[in-house]
Order: C-alpha cells, then structure tokens, then sequence
C-alpha cells in the first residue's frame, strides 16, 4: 500500500482560562517538524493544552484499497500477513474470531499454475489448528471462525499460500479458550 502523507492542523489554546485565542499551527508532518521549525522544545508543549488533531489530507480510493486489480502491477512489493488475537467477547463465549488482512496479495478462490502469472499478486490461506497433520484453505478473506475447541490452550497457524499452495509467510496465533460453562 501507498504511505499516505498525514498534513495534520493542530490547535493549542493557552492553560491560562482567562485568554480567549487559541493558536493554529498548520501543516506538519509530526512534532518533531513543528518543533524544528519554531525552534522550540518539547516543553513548549507544557505551555498550551491540545485540542485536537485533523487531518487535512483526504485519502484516496487508492490510498485505501491499493492499486486497481484491473491494471498489471510492476516490481510488486512481497506479500504480507497482519493477523489479530481473537476478538475477546466471542473468545469469552467458547468461540475463536480472529480476523486478519494482507498486503499486496488478494484473497480470492483463484488455484493452479496459471494463476501465478496474475498481477496483483493472488491468493488464499491455510488454517491448522493446534498442530493438527491436516489443514483447511480459506479464500473468502473473511474472518476466520473456529468453534467447538475444548477449554485451555490453543494455538493457530494461518499461512498466506500462492494460487499453487505453496506457502509465502505464516503468523500464529496463541490463546487460552476459558470453560466458559464452569462461569456461566
């Protein structure tokens, strides 16, 4: 994905409450460029109370979604894997959510050799569960859902795998599944 540049408008008022302005300082990229700019230390900030931080730059559609699917991408970045710990209240409840994302591969129901040459990049996951000898592909790039674990420790491998299986990164996931019928 394309690093956005984040212009950013912060606005510090005084701590004195008896002045009435607040002071707009405009269009840095981070603190460090204001404070490099006006030649001020970090305690200049002690000074003032921050409002708030608003980001003048309004992301693209392809700041967000990366590069159309539709046109061949050169020199593709490698594929990565950003995966989650489960989500807390179903994990609370007897049931595994762990969602995840990729970068710079599309999860899509696409397989064989052929499928390689397509750009973007594409792809699927492979799911194994506490080191069972088998596992299951997913290729909804949804979240993934498990249910009917056994209370106590868990671990899951989720590897991100090319249209031909082959795997290209893998993350694990570790938890402990409560016996949420002992609280009940």
């Amino acid at each position: 994905m394309n690093q956005v540049k984040q212009d950013f408008r912060l606005i510090l008022v005084p701590f004195d409450r008896n002045t009435n302005y607040s002071q707009v300082i405009t269009c840095f990229d981070t603190l460090t460029d204001l404070f490099t700019t006006f030649h001020v230390k970090p305690s200049f900030m002690t000074e003032f109370l921050p409002i708030f931080l608003m980001n003048s730059h309004t992301p693209s559609a392809r700041d967000i979604i990366g590069s159309s699917p539709l046109i061949a991408i050169e020199n593709e970045e490698p594929p990565k894997l950003i995966v989650d710990p489960p989500l807390p209240e179903p994990l609370a409840q007897g049931r595994v959510f762990i969602q995840y994302r990729t970068e710079n591969l599309r999860i899509l129901p696409v397989f064989g050799k052929g499928a390689l040459e397509v750009s973007p990049r594409i792809g699927h996951i492979h799911i194994t569960v506490d080191d069972a000898p088998w596992h299951f592909v997913d290729a909804s790039g949804e979240t993934i859902i498990l249910v009917g674990l056994e209370p106590g420790v868990h671990k899951v491998l989720i590897e991100l795998a090319d249209p031909t299986h082959k795997v290209i990164t893998s993350e694990t996931v570790e938890f402990t599944l409560p016996d949420f019928k002992k609280s009940s």
